[in-house]
């Protein structure tokens, strides 16, 4: 059965016969009618999430073509995005602050093997059946030591609530590990506020509001949202990368 669709490909559940398993498989949107950067972008996700080990990390499978159909396999997670789970509400502090911590672990781990991830959201970071985050969809990756060129200069990729304004900007030269320590303090206050920092039915006026304003205080959508982790949550999202936290482990 399908269980998501995204911007570049389309997951099903699926048992892989020879070693009888449940699986999560991922095709490529457009088959056989893919472009050649389509297909190297597909590719490029698998590459990138292959060569992470840890259990923070959806784990990848196998990849291959079958009559002209790119695909990926990676583990199944049995559980929800977190994006389901916070559209019900925001979550309690301790509870959001304990998820982002575990996230910004797998982050560090992916940032010290040269992948940036670059769209970390609600909806990349799965919970598990125990309620542990698993990050996916390394569709925007890149390599810290070089990018594949996959995006032109001055293209704006990734989702605009969770970019940071140096991607926002499309300024891809100043894509660093600090841009998905922005993402995760964004993520955080989602979890906190039960909505984005920063959203518009239009995602250009988005990516104004992204580079022009600052976030309304979580404190003032959730009065239980202790002052320190609103205070962590600004330092993480500070739109000078240079007053970040460096790192995610530093997060």
């Amino acid at each position: 059965e399908e269980i998501a669709r995204g911007g570049m490909g389309v997951v099903y559940r699926a048992r892989q016969m020879s070693l009888n398993r449940i699986v999560a498989l991922k095709l490529i949107l457009g088959g056989q009618l893919a472009s050649e950067e389509d297909v190297r972008r597909f590719h490029a996700e698998a590459a990138a999430a292959a060569n992470l080990d840890h259990p923070g990390i959806v784990a990848i499978h196998e990849v291959g073509e079958q009559q002209g159909q790119h695909f990926f396999s990676m583990a199944f997670i049995e559980g929800e995005s977190l994006a389901a789970r916070v559209a019900r509400g925001p979550l309690a502090p301790r509870e959001a602050a304990e998820i982002v911590r575990a996230v910004a672990e797998a982050v560090q781990y992916a940032h010290e093997r040269g992948v940036i991830h670059r769209d970390l959201k609600p909806a990349n970071i799965l919970l598990d059946a125990a309620g542990h985050p698993r990050i996916t969809d390394f569709g925007l990756a890149r390599r810290v030591t070089g990018d594949s060129n996959l995006t032109a200069s001055g293209q704006v990729v990734g989702t605009p609530s969770y970019m940071p304004p140096d991607q926002a900007a499309g300024k891809r030269h100043e894509i660093r590990p600090v841009s998905d320590v922005y993402a995760l303090g964004a993520v955080m206050y989602t979890l906190l506020t039960g909505r984005p920092p920063f959203q518009s039915t239009r995602p250009l006026e988005t990516i104004h509001r992204v580079l022009e304003q600052e976030p309304v205080a979580p404190r003032r959508w959730n009065a239980q949202v202790p002052k320190d982790l609103e205070t962590i949550c600004f330092k993480a999202m500070e739109k000078d990368p240079v007053k970040r936290y460096r790192t995610a482990a530093d997060l």
